[in-house]
């Protein structure tokens, strides 16, 4: 049975990690986020104070090389984790202050251009499932499934919201939808990739679909393509 790769793009908030995780599982593919990636850089700059009020571009630019970022399972848990310097940053990245910065972050070419030349070295065996803003459109715009995903900006912003308390973070509703709206903006209209829908991209618009049927909607389109001769 031949392996494809499946890219899947979309707004923050939207699940793509949730389903292309367990897509991934399903298929014995490999998963990659890579908005993890993203967001152990954007941690690196906190940690320096390359990104704070404004963000110092030269300075993280000049920072690139000394950054490394590698996934690393854990059995316990049945996923990868990121790592940043040899360390696991899979806790810090996801927090509200990361967010609100690894927009900008990530709108800087260099960042970018080291970020899909790992993500491309990761795709060459294909069977990989890979989720971000750009993965249809110039990480693999000759993936075989390509699927983008979109919610209303307030649904988003509830699932983020409640994810953020059960960690046990302090968060108001009002400031996480501000943040999903900031970085809906950020990623569209940035100069270098910004998130677009791929012309051959499914569409998915979850706003009032569950994530079972999400699931088994992307699992049927991906065993249709790989079953064909």
């Amino acid at each position: 049975m031949r392996k494809i790769i499946i890219a899947i793009d979309g707004y923050s908030s939207t699940g793509k990690s949730t389903v292309a995780k367990k897509l991934a599982n399903a298929l014995d593919y490999v998963y990659v986020d890579t908005g993890a990636m993203y967001r152990a850089v954007t941690l690196y700059g906190l940690n320096h104070g390359f990104v704070q009020d404004s963000l110092d571009t030269k300075a993280l630019i000049e920072a690139l090389p000394e950054i490394e970022l590698k996934f690393k399972p854990n059995q316990s848990l049945g996923k990868s984790e990121m790592y940043l310097n040899g360390k696991n940053v899979e806790k810090e990245i996801r927090d509200m202050k990361v967010s609100e910065n690894v927009s900008q972050v990530a709108a800087v070419e260099e960042v970018r251009e080291k970020l899909v030349e790992l993500q491309q070295a990761m795709g060459d065996e294909k069977g990989i499932v890979m989720d971000g803003r750009d993965i249809g459109t110039v990480v693999f715009p000759e993936a075989e499934l390509k699927i983008f995903m979109t919610a209303s900006p307030e649904t988003r912003a509830h699932r983020r919201y409640k994810e953020l308390l059960d960690r046990g973070d302090e968060v108001t509703f009002e400031r996480v939808l501000k943040n999903v709206k900031a970085r809906d903006y950020i990623d569209s209209t940035r100069s270098v990739s910004p998130l677009q829908r791929a012309e051959d991209a499914i569409k998915i618009d979850n706003s009032d679909m569950g994530q079972e049927e999400q699931f088994e909607r992307i699992y049927n389109f991906a065993q249709r393509i790989i079953q064909q001769d």
